[in-house]
């Protein structure tokens, strides 16, 4: 055991200021983002998940088990506060967005195992999200005081991610069946505006609570950035060792590495009354997670590119 943040003062007793209006703001862009994934689903990516059940199957419990755990001992190895670990093992514990799709497409990757596992993953976390967070929580020496103070029930996180992510992906779906033309024109436009609204929510969260931020942000620093790490690289290690292809190996790693961490920051401030360490992580994970993500896909494909023979040269 290892302290490898500062502890400038105590992140537990702090909580970010969120009012009613603004948590159903955050509620409908939430909801908005998993509308426009939905959009971009079909029935048939859950038909071709079904035709490749060993590679879905790999990457739910890299996802769902393997995460979650990891994340679990590095919260022990880094020493953190009990509201930070709390807050790395939700946003562990949130589904992929539809972030991993444009990175792997950016990055040369299969997007139809993408966007299958996109959609397999977001159904699961309605059941899987709420039984990781209250297991690992109460499993973690400091996390579970805290998880304890707030009397967090599993069910009632249950019913929120359902009807956050239920509703709207079962509505996107309909809307892609019965109208597919109008469904793609709509997620060319509901994809990039919820996201450019979640970044801001968040700024706009920054910026009113600018002290705390600047008081505490060296708190989740490294721990976000090791997390984030971790999360790509259990991606790519999961996909070399099940010998999965290249594009496929660029799809699982995003599919593990990118989180939504903007469904982690609506539950932080639903049920965790905003409390401090939690806040913190999932706010910057948001940030970070695309700025990594896209490094790595611009590597990738700058690897790529200088793979391929020049023009004009004889193959």
């Amino acid at each position: 055991m290892f302290g490898l943040l500062p502890m400038e003062g105590d992140v537990d007793s702090i909580t970010i200021a969120f009012d009613a209006g603004s948590l159903t703001v955050l509620k409908v862009v939430i909801g908005s983002i998993l509308f426009g994934i939905a959009l971009d689903t079909r029935v048939q990516d859950f038909t071709a998940a079904l035709k490749r059940p060993g590679v879905i199957a790999i990457g739910v419990a890299a996802q769902f088990v393997f995460l979650p755990a990891l994340t679990f001992l590095l919260t022990l190895a880094l020493d953190v506060r009990g509201s930070v670990a709390l807050g790395m093992i939700l946003v562990a514990c949130c589904p992929p967005g539809n972030v991993s799709n444009i990175l792997t497409h950016r990055a040369g990757g299969d997007v139809a195992l993408s966007v299958s596992m996109t959609a397999v993953g977001n159904v699961l976390a309605i059941f899987l999200m709420p039984l990781n967070v209250a297991f690992w929580g109460g499993l973690h020496p400091t996390g579970k005081r805290v998880l304890e103070s707030i009397e967090l029930s599993a069910l009632d996180m249950l019913l929120e991610i359902a009807f956050v992510i239920g509703i709207p992906f079962v509505l996107g779906i309909t809307l892609a069946k019965v109208w597919p033309r109008a469904a793609k024109v709509a997620h060319t436009i509901i994809g990039p505006v919820s996201f450019l609204a979640l970044a801001a929510v968040i700024l706009i969260g920054v910026r009113n609570n600018w002290d705390i931020f600047t008081t505490f942000i060296g708190v989740v620093l490294v721990a976000v950035f090791l997390h984030d790490a971790l999360a790509m690289a259990l991606g790519y290690v999961i996909a070399r060792v099940a010998r999965l292809p290249g594009p496929s190996t660029k799809a699982m790693t995003f599919e593990v590495g990118i989180r939504n961490a903007g469904l982690g920051l609506l539950l932080v401030f639903t049920y965790f009354d905003g409390l401090g360490g939690m806040a913190l992580v999932a706010a910057w994970w948001g940030i970070w997670d695309i700025i990594a993500g896209l490094a790595v896909a611009a590597a990738w494909k700058a690897r790529s590119a200088s793979a391929d023979p020049a023009p004009g040269a004889i193959a």
